[in-house]
């Protein structure tokens, strides 16, 4: 799809000005704690806009270009609450106050949208330049779709190198600082642990592109589409983090979802190179299939989980005890 330099700037710009008024209409840049039904709304105004996209999308470009925006963002948002799991393993590690908590998540969002969107644009030159690369994104979403499998546990989070430097070289506080990440202490300036986390969740951020920017180069290799559909997957993160809360303890099954979809992608993205080389067996997947593919799969999987939860805790009530009423 051939989108002009301004346009390009439109959807930008005006990304920036919703997350402006985010921050500082909404929040007034003052730590705050965010309840269930702020979060709510702030989670559906998000997805609201990214539908409202996708139908834009559909009147300008047509329903291909519209449905591979679609199976991208769902694609983007599946994958990011499935990272949601991490961060909650970071903040606990590092034991964030719950009112900085929020702050942190925006910082990890706008890292995220700098180093994805340098992402986005290197994959696509690249994809274009070298076609073999397809096999080789197929096969690394085969590999993660494998690792997914063994889900999530409080030791998956390690401190990378550039963590490890940065508690070597600067001295750090005890404790917070309120939101601050530097603070002077007996003369001497130091970093807080905000700083560290929020270097923690940024990093971790970037190693989540690595697999989700395969994954949506397998359904569109439009660099507008895959960019809009990784930031309106990614705008809504941070209240998203408060809404689930912990429910994310109870999507027991969302990993094996996923697993599946990645590897979908995977195959779908060998199977489109191999078309492409002139290998006549080898199918072309409809953009509408993988939509199909990726929307029934995360209900099956939520549902799934929701009812198991549901049912454990049944289990767990009726195998404890009943206290005996004394008077």
């Amino acid at each position: 799809m051939d989108v002009s330099v301004w346009a390009w700037a439109a959807v930008i710009g005006g990304m920036l000005v919703v997350l402006a008024f985010d921050l500082w209409i909404v929040d007034r840049g003052e730590p705050r704690e965010f309840s269930m039904r702020q979060a709510g709304f702030w989670v559906g105004f998000y997805v609201t806009l990214a539908v409202l996209f996708g139908i834009g999308m559909f009147v300008v470009a047509g329903a291909d270009r519209a449905g591979e925006f679609f199976a991208g963002y769902l694609t983007e948002y599946s994958l990011s609450v499935d990272n949601l799991f991490v961060f909650y393993i970071i903040m606990g590690r590092f034991a964030v106050p719950r009112i900085y908590q929020h702050k942190v998540l925006l910082v990890g969002v706008l890292l995220a949208l700098v180093m994805r969107g340098i992402f986005i644009l290197v994959g696509a030159a690249a994809l274009e330049r070298f076609g073999w690369l397809f096999y080789v994104f197929g096969a690394f979403l085969l590999y993660t779709a494998v690792n997914l499998l063994r889900g999530h546990d409080e030791e998956e989070f390690k401190e990378n190198l550039l963590l490890r430097w940065v508690r070597r070289i600067f001295p750090t506080t005890d404790g917070f600082v309120g939101a601050k990440v530097t603070a002077r202490v007996n003369g001497r300036r130091m970093v807080t642990p905000m700083l560290i986390v929020m270097i923690a969740i940024g990093t971790t951020d970037l190693l989540f592109a690595l697999d989700s920017i395969p994954a949506i180069f397998g359904l569109t290799k439009d660099a507008f589409i895959v960019f809009t559909a990784n930031a309106f997957a990614l705008m809504g993160l941070r209240q998203l983090y408060f809404l689930l809360g912990g429910l994310l303890q109870r999507l027991v099954y969302i990993s094996y979802g996923l697993s599946f979809i990645l590897g979908f992608i995977g195959v779908k993205l060998i199977m489109e190179a191999l078309h492409t080389s002139g290998v006549s067996w080898a199918p072309e997947v409809p953009i509408w299939v993988s939509l199909s593919v990726i929307g029934v799969t995360m209900v099956v999987t939520t549902v799934a989980s929701l009812i198991k939860a549901r049912r454990d805790k049944r289990s767990g009530d009726a195998s404890t005890p009943a206290k005996v009423a004394q008077g």
